[in-house]
């Protein structure tokens, strides 16, 4: 076998790779990328059992403002693109209740709310869902929502006592929405 000095065989190297097939490379790829992640998240939980209803006296058994900044965060707030906010409330208290959940901005003032009458137990347990964005309310509602009150009215009395074990109210609410990442 013959040898191949080594400059001759560097240029057989160099030349190959330049003429082998290449495509041109599009380093502007980035500013097409259209990425859009849902997030989805708890938003608030409470409970209160019947017995705590019955020492209450007054029809207005529980009323809580939650501090909740999280819809106004500059990222969250510059990038939704729609949602869906899903409330659910279970009665399992012998008491027919009114549920209001209300978000509220800075000073207080309310931006949107959403009214559950229950009947006593046994009942289904509600669910809503309720958008926001393009097919649904408007999203300055949650931007500028910076606390969420709960108001629970009992509609019964102070006496009756469910026959169902550890009877309670639930109130849970959750988040779901879309995100641009560019």
């Amino acid at each position: 076998m013959k040898y191949i000095p080594k400059y001759l065989f560097t240029l057989l190297v160099c030349t190959a790779i330049l003429s082998s097939c290449a495509d041109k490379q599009d380093f502007d790829q980035l500013d097409n990328l259209d990425v859009t992640p849902t997030a989805e998240a708890s938003i608030l939980y409470v409970e209160t059992p019947e017995r705590i209803i019955n020492q209450i006296s007054g029809i207005n058994f529980f009323t809580q403002t939650f501090n909740f900044d999280a819809f106004s965060e500059e990222f969250f707030a510059d990038n939704v693109l729609d949602g869906v906010i899903t409330y659910e409330v279970e009665n399992t208290t012998s008491k027919p209740l009114d549920i209001t959940f209300e978000f509220l901005d800075d000073s207080g003032n309310s931006l949107d709310s959403e009214n559950f009458s229950v009947n006593a137990a046994p009942t289904a347990i509600l669910q809503r869902e309720i958008a926001y964005g393009p097919a649904g309310r408007s999203l300055d509602i949650i931007r500028n929502t910076s606390a969420i009150r709960v108001s629970a009215t009992n509609l019964g009395d102070n006496t009756s006592v469910s026959t169902l074990p550890n009877p309670t109210v639930f109130l849970r609410s959750s988040a779901k929405f879309r995100i641009r990442l560019k």
